[in-house]
């Protein structure tokens, strides 16, 4: 197994679930979240799929079809970009431009740190204040240069202080 989650941390996960696979959603959530990286491995979903007795080409139904997944390592914050229509026309390319400058990596990359990956998302239903992003549960729009920096600035010093 690789250097993220053991075997028996993913067999506690679902035994907290029951084993049900009805809660395969929460399931891949807790794993993800508890990866360390923002992802769920290849051999962490083979393992769901035997616990559960499914296939799986089911759990990786679920991996593909929610955009909240992710198959590959990822930063600790995952900044999502919205790439809709009415973010595009309230010049959203230019808000993904100056998050590329202040991160130094282009959109679907991580920073070398391990604390961002920037990505685009469908509409969250943030277009009141478009261009918005979402980094985890938080929505941010009305976004500027310089709110873009602190915004940055502030979850760089979270992660700072959690050490």
């Amino acid at each position: 197994m690789n250097d993220g989650l053991k075997k028996e941390q993913i067999l506690g996960i679902i035994e907290k679930k029951n084993g049900e696979k009805e809660q395969i959603l929460s399931i891949l959530m807790e794993i993800q979240k508890e990866s360390g990286k923002n992802y769920v491995d290849k051999e962490w979903a083979r393992i769901v799929a035997d616990e559960l007795g499914i296939p799986l080409t089911k759990v990786y139904d679920v991996l593909t079809f929610y955009a909240m997944f992710s198959t590959e390592p990822r930063g600790k914050y995952v900044i999502e970009v919205c790439n809709s229509a009415p973010c595009h026309v309230v010049n959203g390319s230019a808000v993904v431009q100056m998050f590329e400058e202040e991160l130094g990596i282009k959109m679907g990359e991580t920073t070398a740190d391990g604390l961002f990956t920037l990505q685009y998302v469908p509409c969250f239903g943030a277009c009141d204040i478009g261009p918005a992003v979402k980094i985890g549960e938080k929505v941010y729009g009305n976004l500027t240069k310089e709110k873009v920096t602190e915004l940055l600035n502030s979850y760089r010093e979270v992660s700072t202080c959690q050490k």
